[in-house]
């Protein structure tokens, strides 16, 4: 299933989210080929200590072109990919032929249209210097996740130093539960978890 959700909102961020949105749509079809490998070791790193249960609702934001639903699908209730751009929602469709529990949607990480309370767990790889408020989006998550959720969040190194990726997160009322800070990883990765007040 594939649906289209995007918001209107002020032009200054838009355009900044339009051009995101272009620039992943003209390499869309060398997205796997540019970023597979560095997103694997992600996935694997963030995926080794944690315990997601078959009842598990996922959603994946900035999915791209699928690379998580492999190592998710099979072990969970449902999983639900997000991503502005509609030509790496078009390649992750190629991915889920095997899977029925996966849904792909276009949307605005700021803007996300789910129900409150819903997801589980939330991946955001490579999503937050893409977007031109971060606490905003983490707080969008935060309104998409239950209470106890499990989030993972990467910082790439480029953008943000480690001290003021932890406060953003922590700001964004996020408890860390780990973060990793390998040379192989590229980025911070941290998991988090939603305690809502």
């Amino acid at each position: 299933m594939y649906i289209r959700f995007l918001k209107v909102q002020p032009m200054n961020k838009w355009n900044q989210k339009r051009e995101i949105m272009r620039r992943y749509d003209l390499t869309a079809r060398m997205y796997e080929m540019r970023y597979g490998e560095e997103q694997q070791i992600k996935y694997r790193a963030a995926l080794e200590r944690m315990n997601i249960t078959h009842n598990s609702i996922i959603l994946d934001i900035g999915c791209g072109s699928g690379l998580l639903f492999s190592h998710v699908a099979t072990k969970v209730q449902t999983v639900v990919g997000v991503d502005i751009s509609k030509k790496l929602l078009l390649q992750a469709k190629e991915h889920i032929h095997d899977f029925r529990n996966i849904n792909l949607v276009q949307a605005d990480a700021d803007h996300l249209p789910f129900k409150e309370n819903h997801f589980n767990y939330v991946f955001a790889f490579t999503v937050l210097q893409n977007l031109p408020k971060p606490m905003e989006t983490l707080s969008e998550i935060k309104r998409n996740t239950r209470q106890d959720a499990i989030i993972v969040i990467s910082g790439l190194k480029k953008t943000f130093s480690l001290k003021p990726f932890k406060e953003l997160l922590e700001n964004a009322g996020l408890q860390i539960v780990t973060l990793k800070d390998a040379d192989e990883l590229k980025c911070y990765l941290a998991l988090a978890i939603n305690r809502q007040l």
